[in-house]
């Protein structure tokens, strides 16, 4: 009865032991992933801000700029595309709408950022673009992969419509998280003008004909919880300038936009609780579960190794009682 329990025991340990591994580099490669129809909104302010008036073309302080970033999953689009190019596929619509203090738009880019849906790496296809304009892009945005690498990534920006290095800078700890902390920095380069412009009657064609250029830097920031690839907080440097031309009196320059921006406090609380909790089901499948199944798996193969030895163990001999000496 001992050696059948064993068996069985032995099996089980086999079993759990084999699981681990599968469940850590079988299954979360292909359960882990971005689903199509997500749907997130972020609010960054700037406070306080450059901004130019395009009445007089000069720049002026204001207490605040908002920027409202959105996210939205096309399913049917998803759909589309997976059916050529053979893998799970994300179709993200964003639109980064810039407002002024108050409350009027000062610049609106859409943009539609097409992934893949494991390796957040991007997946060429018709209506990959920004602001209108067709991009071929080349490395990572808005987020990083699952499993986070402490090294360099190539960060698309949209305002250049170029990829360029975004740099690991260090491991930090952020409300109770930790997180990795990368740097990208984008020189002074010449942009297109936003093809919505905030006055009426200002294209950027016109703008163009007159000779003015728009230009853009900025650095940007972001701490990334490493386990899901998502980012818990981010900030940019970013400073806009209009140069040259009929438009600007004299042909020089003036700033279109400068300030510090960054996520609002009620937006960065609720990604990271979000993120925290999504996190918990990432660990799962790469920590938690395949490390249990392991030490399981060890356990019953010690309980089945002891009960075999125990069975294997011979019986101690009975002896007779040597009989009782009668007396002379």
């Amino acid at each position: 009865m001992r050696r059948t329990a064993s068996l069985v025991l032995l099996a089980f340990a086999v079993f759990f032991t084999a699981l681990a591994p599968l469940l850590r580099w079988y299954a979360f490669p292909r359960l882990a992933k971005i689903p199509p129809g997500q749907y997130q909104d972020m609010v960054l302010e700037a406070r306080p801000a450059t901004l130019i008036d395009y009445g007089t073309m000069k720049a002026r302080t204001v207490p605040k700029v908002t920027i409202v970033q959105t996210l939205k999953g096309d399913v049917a689009a998803s759909d589309r595309i997976e059916r050529t190019a053979g893998r799970d596929v994300v179709v993200w619509d964003a639109l980064s709408y810039v407002a002024g203090p108050d409350g009027k738009m000062v610049s609106e880019v859409p943009e539609r950022y097409i992934f893949d849906a494991h390796s957040q790496e991007p997946v060429h296809a018709t209506g990959e673009m920004v602001d209108g304009d067709p991009v071929h892009r080349t490395g990572i945005e808005y987020k990083w992969p699952f499993l986070t690498e402490k090294r360099d990534y190539t960060y698309f920006d949209a305002q250049t419509r170029t990829s360029a290095p975004i740099h690991y800078k260090g491991t930090r700890t952020f409300r109770g998280l930790e997180v990795y902390y990368f740097e990208q920095t984008i020189p002074w380069t010449k942009v297109p003008l936003p093809k919505k412009m905030p006055v009426k009657g200002i294209t950027p064609k016109a703008v163009e004909k007159m000779g003015t250029t728009r230009w853009y830097t900025t650095k940007r920031m972001f701490w990334v919880e490493p386990v899901t690839g998502a980012p818990v907080n981010g900030e940019e440097l970013h400073r806009e300038e209009l140069r040259g031309g009929d438009l600007l009196p004299g042909g020089g320059k003036v700033t279109a936009f400068a300030g510090h921006v960054r996520m609002r406090a009620d937006y960065v609380d609720a990604t990271v609780a979000l993120v925290t909790s999504q996190r918990t089901l990432v660990l799962l499948l790469t920590s938690y579960l395949p490390g249990g199944f392991l030490a399981l798996g060890a356990a019953l193969l010690a309980l089945s190794l002891h009960l075999e030895a125990r069975s294997r163990r011979p019986a101690t001999p009975k002896t007779d009682a040597e009989p009782a000496l009668s007396p002379a």
